[in-house]
């Protein structure tokens, strides 16, 4: 199985899509190579600067305690527990988490091991080789190994509260296809759909992959910011919070971390729209279910 990488620099760096080509070998998705971690970091470039953010070691130290707490679980069950705590660990503005060759880094430089371990797939029953896919190292944000648990955890996070984090990861078609959508931005929208996670309107991989494509479809004729309106965003907890990484302990192991300081997202606005898209999924068509069964 591929090993963690040999030499880890202080810093972390960018790994362009070219530049990663040369790494991400038929090997290394088979999870029999390793990466050539010297060559890697000789074509990186070096994120500049002596930001506590960038340091490597923070980011591999909580990958080496998601990998040792989880070795006896699925891997799937990593999500729920590293999302939030890579999200406050790296304390990125979104912006800087729109660099995808920072994500690329982090799935070659730092974590190729544990990109193997969590996204093999299960043995296949012909006994042929199992493969990494290619777009877990290299992929877009809402496929990448770690740019999508940053990213969930961004989206549905409730300002400093990363509980609704931990019930979208939990569910991974949830995971999978809310990250697509475009009203997933909208902060609402996000955490209605984890409140019918929550009370149980949608529980089965097919309830999800019924209720988020209309989801995102309705949002054509409806307004969610109009009907379900969030509280103006202030970015200054964000500056503050991210100031704070300096002096900031490890993000802790055996409890939820805290996010900025941000205003929550009105409840009022939350069970609005977790009625209406609960209607919606009434009259959704759940894949391999008879048009009774829902009710």
């Amino acid at each position: 199985m591929t090993s963690r990488p040999e030499y880890l620099p202080e810093r972390l760096a960018l790994l362009s899509d070219v530049q990663a080509a040369d790494f991400v070998s038929t090997g290394l998705l088979e999870g029999r190579e390793d990466v050539p971690s010297i060559a890697l970091n000789k074509v990186a470039e070096p994120l500049a600067g002596g930001d506590a953010r960038l340091r490597l070691d923070r980011v591999r130290a909580l990958i080496d305690d998601a990998l040792h707490r989880f070795q006896a679980e699925r891997p799937t069950a990593a999500d729920a527990w590293l999302a939030p705590r890579l999200h406050e660990t790296l304390r990125l503005t979104r912006r800087e988490a729109a660099e995808k060759g920072l994500w690329t880094y982090l799935s070659l430089g730092v974590a190729p091991d544990y990109v193997v371990w969590r996204h093999l797939p299960e043995p296949k029953v012909d006994g042929s080789r199992r493969r990494v896919a290619r777009d877990k190292f290299v992929g877009a944000h809402y496929k990448q190994a770690f740019a999508r648990l940053w990213w969930a955890a961004e989206l549905f996070r409730d300002g400093s509260d990363y509980r609704p984090v931990v019930v979208a990861c939990g569910n991974q078609d949830m995971l999978n296809s809310a990250l697509r959508l475009d009203v997933i931005d909208h902060r609402p929208t996000a955490l209605a759909l984890v409140h019918l996670l929550e009370n149980g309107t949608v529980r089965t991989g097919r309830e999800v992959n019924a209720l988020t494509p209309a989801v995102n479809a309705a949002a054509a004729t409806l307004m969610y910011d109009v009907i379900a309106p969030d509280v103006e965003r202030d970015g200054e907890p964000l500056r503050e919070w991210i100031e704070a990484a300096e002096s900031a302990l490890p993000s802790p192991r055996n409890s939820l971390p805290e996010g900025p300081e941000e205003e929550p997202v009105p409840e009022g606005a939350v069970r609005s729209l977790a009625a209406h898209f609960a209607e919606m999924f009434a009259d959704a068509q759940v894949r391999g279910q008879a048009s009774g069964d829902l009710e």
